[in-house]
């Protein structure tokens, strides 16, 4: 019975990871065609959201962005382990926090992908308001936000708990 539910859990699991990261090849592979057939970066415009291109050779958001091919190799295999680490999470955790790091692991590997394949990792929307523009990012960047937070979440209702 209970190696049943391993693989049905090991099956959804891997579902989740396949489905985000099939969801940022997707749009990252649409964002790079468009943007080679067309004579501008900027594929989309409106008052809140632009769709442009910009490739990132940091980390999160463009951070520690640099051309050193040393340092960029140093930070993909800093980055390769972290994503190593997060998989061995995974298989430690229950729960919220397993979906949340599933969320984070994904997001991971695609931008890890990227920066394997491009030497730099493809970011595309671009969210302003009244001039003020956030940082540019891509569907990976979200998945990896969106567990963040959640393990954040997480994280202090369950030491709240520990506490009162």
């Amino acid at each position: 019975m209970k190696f049943k539910f391993i693989r049905g859990s090991l099956f959804i699991n891997t579902l989740i990871v396949f489905i985000i990261f099939f969801l940022d090849r997707i749009s990252k592979s649409i964002v790079i065609n468009f943007n080679q057939n067309s004579l501008s970066d900027e594929l989309y415009s409106s008052k809140f959201l632009n769709i442009q291109l910009v490739w990132n050779k940091g980390i999160a958001f463009g951070l520690f962005s640099f051309d050193q091919n040393s340092l960029y190799n140093l930070l993909t295999i800093l980055i390769s382990l972290i994503v190593l680490v997060i998989l061995y999470l995974i298989f430690k955790s229950k729960g919220i926090a397993k979906y949340a790091l599933l969320m984070i692991f994904s997001g991971a590997l695609g931008n890890l992908y990227d920066r394997i394949l491009y030497k730099a990792v493809p970011d595309f929307i671009d969210v302003h308001i009244n001039g003020y523009h956030w940082f540019i990012f891509n569907i990976s960047d979200i998945f990896i936000s969106i567990g963040v937070i959640i393990m954040i979440f997480f994280e202090i209702l369950t030491n709240k708990k520990k506490y009162d």
